[in-house]
């Protein structure tokens, strides 16, 4: 690392010509024009500007570059520099110094403007308190109006004007040839314009021309992890840069995919199409029209890509760890992820297919969307292996442990390395192996009491249990639910006593009322009859149905719920058996025992 001080005028240049472009990661960013007027007002003071940060590319840029907003004259030319830190300060300085363009900025409602920067003469000698008020900027054709657009406040569209009023054009200050023909009109207009030119250059002019960025480089040899750290950590006031971000800058300046395809590879078009594909198939992977990044994103595919990367290499090498770490997908090389983006494509679609088995159609009944990872990428290195007698159980075994014991709900990079290798293990029958994931897991007797809304992934999870083991909806009676019938009948979690009942008729707590156990999944049909006590809206539902009572009761029972306590109006004694059927469901899910608390604790 080495830190330097060019100067302003040579950076510009260097802008320019595209000796100093951008990494592709770089968003575009306009700063408002108030802002600019400022950051101009502060070089002509030659107040410190604040350190950019730039990586040296060797002749050969890691990253696809681009150039900055107003130099694309110099697209096609490789980088020596990327601007990792200061693309908002340089591209203002540049546009408003150096172009013969006005500068792309917005207002402070954030409406698109083109703005000329000028700055008052006889202000900027003035108090250096005025400077931010003596830098101006005037719409695209030069004049400045008021009241609606009806009274010129200020034209400055010929150079006679700009003269006659004193406002110098800032696009000229690094033009010395055309400032020095300026600077002539502006004295032959009045005599006495040569003290105020003489001191206007001297108290802005010079500081502006000899102004110094101070401006640390980074070496070409500085890791891609490392420029991913730096770039987060100076700009914090931005969005976070994400892998996705980094890698598609990167693939697309691999040369070598250049040189045999004619073309840079584009990241972002092949994670649409994978997407697009897999979402259509199955919606529980994300809504397509709430953008590619709804339900499984970008760095879950990129991980479950290094989980199989890193799951070979230790199978190569011993020594080796598994892991999907940033680390891991910042490294993984564009031929490798080509390779193996196909295998865990496929291993995706076979996810949403198990999924749908589970009766987990819809991206808002997932309980864990990072529980797919590890998942996948075990398909992805068994493949049809994983197809044996008995491996379809344990691997719902395994992943009904996750959702409810809430495996999933903390930090997950090492619980997806050790699930990996351990679901893998199990599968193929070595001795002794079986995940953490199944291990560790438990399920308290008194959770189902603070189950109350989606949060939570056993509560998801229980509610497609529910339909799973054969729930029959209360109005489309004729079967019982599945994928396609939650979706077509509008299925949701309802509640079946309601609240306002349960305060004025049960002593029970009040959390047992918006606890899972008092809900279950029914269609949006039969909801709009479910007002009152269930003695009382059954009834109809009863007469809708067209069945005899004591078989309408047989639908009830697919619920897990005891008939009699609903016609009764029991709420407590529903509840309690209903708990002891969900907690047995939840037991059979996970293959062991619930585990249920005691006057001790346990």
């Amino acid at each position: 690392m080495a830190l330097d001080s060019p100067k302003l005028k040579d950076v510009l240049k260097d802008v320019a010509s595209g000796v100093l472009q951008l990494p592709d990661f770089q968003r575009e960013w306009k700063w408002d024009d108030e802002r600019i007027r400022a950051l101009i007002a502060t070089v002509t003071m030659d107040y410190p500007l604040g350190v950019v940060m730039t990586l040296e590319t060797g002749g050969t840029s890691p990253f696809r570059a681009r150039t900055l907003k107003g130099a694309e004259d110099a697209d096609g030319r490789g980088p020596d520099l990327l601007l990792l830190d200061g693309q908002q300060r340089l591209t203002s300085l540049f546009q408003a110094l150096h172009r013969e363009h006005p500068v792309e900025t917005v207002d402070a409602r954030n409406k698109n403007l083109r703005r000329w920067y000028y700055i008052d003469i006889a202000k900027a000698v003035g108090s250096p308190a005025d400077r931010d008020d003596a830098v101006v900027s005037v719409p695209e054709e030069r004049i400045l109006k008021s009241n609606f657009a009806r009274r010129v406040v200020l034209d400055l569209s010929t150079t006679e004007l700009e003269c006659a009023a004193g406002y110098f054009p800032l696009h000229l200050v690094f033009d010395i040839q055309r400032m020095n023909a300026w600077h002539k009109a502006f004295v032959k207009l009045d005599e006495a314009n040569w003290d105020l030119w003489s001191q206007f250059e001297e108290l802005v002019l010079n500081n502006v021309q000899s102004f110094q960025v101070p401006m640390i480089k980074l070496a070409a040899s500085t890791t891609m992890d490392a420029v991913c750290a730096v770039f987060e950590r100076v700009n914090t006031g931005g969005v976070p840069l994400n892998v996705f971000e980094l890698l598609t800058a990167t693939y697309a300046g691999n040369q070598q995919h250049i040189v045999e395809t004619g073309e840079y590879y584009r990241l972002p078009e092949e994670w649409q199409r994978i997407k697009t594909g897999l979402a259509s198939a199955y919606p529980v992977l994300g809504r397509l029209e709430a953008g590619l990044e709804d339900g499984l994103i970008s760095s879950d595919f990129l991980q479950a890509v290094a989980l199989v990367r890193t799951w070979e290499r230790k199978r190569d090498r011993p020594g080796a760890a598994v892991s999907c770490k940033r680390r891991d997908l910042l490294e993984l090389p564009l031929a490798d992820f080509q390779r193996l983006a196909p295998r865990v494509e496929q291993a995706f679609a076979w996810v949403g297919a198990f999924l749908e088995q589970q009766c987990i159609v819809r991206a808002s009944d997932l309980p864990y969307r990072t529980q797919l990872v590890p998942l996948a990428a075990v398909r992805a290195i068994l493949g049809e292996e994983a197809g044996g007698p008995g491996d379809d159980e344990r691997i719902a075994h395994w992943y009904w442990c996750g959702v409810l014991g809430e495996m999933y709900g903390g930090s997950t990079e090492s619980r997806f390395t050790r699930d990996v290798e351990q679901l893998i293990g199990w599968i193929k029958g070595e001795e002794g192996v079986i995940p953490d994931t199944v291990a560790e897991a438990a399920f308290l007797s008194d959770r189902l009491d603070t189950l109350t809304t989606r949060n939570s992934a056993a509560y998801k999870g229980i509610y497609a249990l529910l339909v799973k083991q054969g729930a029959v909806d209360w109005y489309f009676t004729e079967a019982p639910l599945n994928p396609a019938r939650l979706v077509e009948h509008n299925v949701e979690v309802r509640q079946i006593f309601p609240k306002a009942w349960i305060a004025k008729n049960s002593s029970s707590h009040a959390a047992h009322a918006s606890s899972i156990v008092n809900k279950t999944p029914l269609s949006l049909r039969a909801s709009r009859s479910m007002t009152g006590a269930p003695s009382s809206y059954l009834k109809p539902l009863i007469l809708e149905s067209g069945m005899r009572p004591e078989w309408f009761d047989d639908v009830i029972t697919t619920h897990l719920i005891d008939p009699s306590a609903l016609h009764d109006g029991d709420f407590d004694r529903f509840y309690e058996n209903r708990a002891k059927q969900l907690l047995e469901l939840v037991r059979s899910a996970m293959g062991k025992r619930t585990v249920f608390r005691t006057a001790e604790g346990w």
